[in-house]
């Protein structure tokens, strides 16, 4: 079989080095950034306690790769930079992590073109199967109506006296998105935001640099795409091309977490290399509760949430996400969740 992955970010890589390894398949990837502008937009937070088997999978060690190790996340639920209302959320296995050189690694020794996004209908002549995973464009796949997703702007930056030493979250009214602040260690860190409104974003950021005086090292910009993967069928185009990762709504919403769900997406599509339809089914239901976290973005943004109507909704999400603690790596909290409701 002759594969061809197109996109090599999170997904694209581990699919790559697990699918290299198969006797049966000849797989060729094609990244359309030139190799030494190959960047790794995000800002790179995981969960030691669930990347770390999938580091090992591809025969690497994720400890190797952690910037930071967090111990408490302040998440800001007022109206301003100087608010006082704020969440303490314990933190148990969320790291930073140096992700784009955990690509490079996962990468390593196999057959990838830069600087190149072929035109579809010459790999359908050369592969038997064309693998999306172009994260938001979708590039291969048909494309989607009325999905929901959220700009943000994200910023690498230097500073001589750091503002926190662990995680920051500003919260925006109604969930619309968020700031973060994430540190790299040794002075350095991502700041960014994102917001469905485009009110909140620029003006935080300017804000926050402006209190914070620090030395911008890079600057990149991006959609997320929000859409569950349930309203982001089809994942195929009938013919050979199939979609992984955030192409097909890998993306928690709620956290804008894209990394871990989108690399469980990678590993169930090598465990169903030759049983499209069970890929397909195995994805909506392991999934299936970004559904809801999406239904509750959605009526928050538009403002319809209503805590005692949709109670149920928010207390689905709750218990998902209480009983995987050790996958999100932070202490899941009830009080913590109604408060964020009441943005």
């Amino acid at each position: 079989m002759k594969i061809a992955v197109v996109g090599i970010g999170v997904a694209g890589a581990y699919l790559m080095n697990q699918l290299s390894d198969l006797h049966d398949v000849h797989v060729r990837g094609f990244e359309r950034m030139p190799e030494r502008d190959h960047d790794a937009v995000c800002a790179w937070a995981t969960c030691d306690n669930v990347m770390k088997d999938y580091a090992k999978q591809c025969g690497l060690n994720l400890e190797n790769y952690i910037l930071h190790d967090g111990k408490k996340m302040r998440v800001d639920v007022g109206d301003g930079l100087n608010s006082s209302k704020n969440i303490e959320i314990n933190l148990k296995g969320m790291v930073s992590y140096d992700k784009l050189k955990l690509i490079q690694d996962m990468i390593k020794g196999t057959d990838i073109v830069f600087e190149k996004a072929p035109n579809k209908a010459d790999l359908e002549e050369e592969y038997d199967l064309i693998v999306d995973s172009t994260g938001f464009h979708r590039h291969y796949l048909p494309k989607l109506k009325n999905e929901l997703w959220i700009p943000c702007i994200q910023y690498k930056v230097k500073y001589d006296n750091i503002p926190f030493d662990d995680f920051y979250l500003k919260a925006f009214p109604a969930l619309s998105g968020y700031f973060w602040y994430f540190p790299l260690g040794n002075g350095y860190a991502h700041i960014g935001s994102g917001d469905f409104q485009r009110k909140q974003t620029h003006l935080f950021m300017e804000s926050f640099m402006k209190k914070y005086p620090c030395q911008i090292i890079k600057k990149v910009g991006r959609p997320v795409r929000i859409t569950p993967p349930s309203h982001c069928l089809p994942f195929t185009d009938g013919k050979k091309t199939i979609g992984v990762g955030e192409s097909i709504g890998t993306v928690y919403a709620l956290l804008g977490e894209g990394i871990i769900p989108s690399t469980i997406c990678a590993q169930l599509f090598v465990e169903n290399l030759h049983d499209q339809e069970k890929y397909i089914a195995e994805v909506l239901s392991t999934f299936k509760i970004y559904t809801n976290v999406y239904n509750f973005i959605k009526k928050s943004i538009n403002k319809k949430f209503n805590i005692i109507k949709d109670f149920v909704e928010v207390l689905k999400i709750y218990k998902y996400m209480k009983s995987s603690e050790d996958r999100f790596g932070m202490e899941i909290n009830m009080l913590n969740m109604l408060k964020l409701t009441k943005i």
